[in-house]
């Protein structure tokens, strides 16, 4: 959701400080991964459409992909084409495609490809195909987090050029809340020189609403050295809606107002502006083999203080499952432009192609 404001590598202030942050991320997220493997208890049941029984631990299940760990399988994916019914005693959060929020447990019915939702108050029978979302109500603090890590690198022997990428986020979710920390870093080298960079991250808090509405606030810092942002400042609200939401993809839109804080490379000075969001994504799932994952999103960023600038940001990141869901390979493509760069004689465009390998967990 939102521009893809993420954190800034800052490399004209201080490069170590960021360089210790990532590494610090990356041991947190191997620590809690491996203490929190295996601790969860196998009590779920799911019925397969061919009349098979599986028993384990119901992680989540979105995009139409239920993500369930067995002993001696280890962790699976399920598609929701083949499950019949399931059974859980565990709180889940479970939204429908037609954007009701449910709080509550699981449990068989006697009707074809149907669940029953074991609520405080009763018990309400969906159909399997209508779930979207489906998330353990869960106590413990990295049980709740989930995320994906990629790299990528690209080089010319040609132009002794390399381009390095890495990218990431980690997002946690509670009832009707979710937070997320995204961070994404191109950096060009020629020879051992680095000759630019694109650097951002986001923090961003949302809340979700009935009828298929969410608001939120992002947060974020970001750095482009070809467009002549030294460091970009900002705070936004968004009100966003989904317009499709269902087992194979998902288009939303959105819009908002934000404020921001500009410091060019040259001596302009710094500048702050109140501006306009306009935002739409799609994000889809092939189900058949090979699994194929296409996120898009377009942001229109009109300026209200700044006669005649604007702003727009276009990514495309379709990705191949290698390994189930958790380990996948793409290409990671974003553009940029804008009307009026703050720095003098910067380009107003911007662009760039990474291969990628994304591990996921949770």
């Amino acid at each position: 959701m939102g521009e893809k404001i993420y954190f800034c590598n800052l490399i004209t202030l201080n490069r170590k400080p960021l360089v210790k942050f990532k590494f610090s991320i990356l041991l947190i997220f191997f620590t809690f991964l491996f203490v929190t493997n295996g601790m969860a208890q196998k009590i779920d049941t799911v019925y397969h459409i061919n009349g098979n029984v599986l028993t384990g631990d119901f992680k989540k299940m979105v995009y139409g992909i239920v993500t369930w760990k067995m002993d001696g399988m280890g962790t699976i994916n399920l598609e929701t084409t083949k499950i019949n019914t399931l059974q859980s005693p565990k709180q889940f959060e479970i939204k429908l495609k037609n954007g009701l929020i449910y709080f509550g447990s699981f449990d068989t019915s006697g009707i074809a490809r149907h669940v029953y939702i074991v609520l405080a108050n009763g018990r309400e029978l969906v159909s399997v195909k209508d779930m979207v979302e489906v998330y353990p109500i869960k106590r413990n603090f990295w049980q709740r987090t989930s995320g994906n890590f990629s790299l990528g690198v690209n080089y010319s022997k040609g132009s002794n050029l390399a381009t390095v990428t890495s990218s990431g986020n980690l997002s946690y979710r509670k009832r009707k809340l979710y937070f997320v920390l995204d961070w994404d870093d191109y950096n060009t080298y020629q020879s051992d020189t680095l000759t630019s960079t694109k650097a951002d991250v986001n923090f961003g808090w949302e809340h979700l609403l009935k009828k298929k509405w969410y608001i939120g606030t992002i947060l974020g810092l970001s750095q482009n050295s070809e467009l002549g942002t030294k460091l970009r400042m900002n705070l936004s609200v968004l009100a966003l809606h989904d317009f499709v939401y269902n087992s194979w993809n998902r288009f939303y839109a959105g819009g908002g107002i934000g404020g921001q804080r500009e410091t060019p490379y040259d001596t302009t000075g710094i500048k702050n502006d109140l501006v306009g969001i306009f935002a739409i994504a799609w994000k889809v799932y092939k189900l058949t083999s090979p699994k194929l994952w296409i996120d898009a999103n377009l942001m229109y960023i009109p300026y209200m203080t700044t006669s005649g600038r604007h702003r727009l940001n276009i990514n495309l990141y379709p990705q191949i499952s290698v390994v189930d869901n958790n380990l996948k390979i793409g290409v990671k493509i974003y553009y940029s432009l804008d009307s009026k760069p703050q720095t003098l004689n910067a380009a107003k465009t911007d662009w760039g192609i990474s291969f990628t390998l994304t591990y996921s967990f949770h």
